[in-house]
């Protein structure tokens, strides 16, 4: 089953308080699962990116998923993920790792780089996982 995901990640101070946001869809274009979660107060941007797609990983794993289409924002993770960039930082290494692994259980990942305005309802769902958590 191929499930088309946007993901998002995103960090107020960078580091900061951060949240993912994932909006899974199936080949008719309609959304079978998205959520949005609070990672803490000492997260980076680009951790809360890799942050999201292990997340989106694990959750197409559990829809019975086998190819994926991953639509991000992030150029720099999306290059990252397809071999274009080196992963330099350790915290992100380790992200990295653990997301290619999580791969090893599809027969197909895509990343593509899609404007932020193409991102907007996985945007949303970061920016309400921090506001959830500054209303607490």
């Amino acid at each position: 089953m191929k499930l088309t995901i946007n993901t998002d990640g995103g960090a107020r101070g960078n580091p900061g308080q951060a949240g993912i946001g994932v909006v899974i869809k199936d080949e008719s274009g309609k959304v079978v699962e998205k959520f949005g979660r609070y990672l803490g107060d000492n997260s980076t941007n680009n951790q809360a990116e890799y942050e999201a797609v292990v997340a989106a990983l694990q959750a197409a794993k559990k829809l019975g998923g086998t190819v994926l289409e991953f639509h991000m924002d992030s150029e720099l993770a999306v290059r990252q993920l397809n071999h274009i960039y080196k992963v330099k930082n350790a915290e992100l290494q380790a992200l990295f790792l653990k997301a290619k692994n999580l791969q090893a259980g599809f027969s197909k990942v895509t990343f593509t780089h899609v404007p932020r305005v193409e991102n907007r309802e996985a945007d949303t769902l970061v920016n309400e996982a921090i506001d959830n958590n500054l209303k607490q």
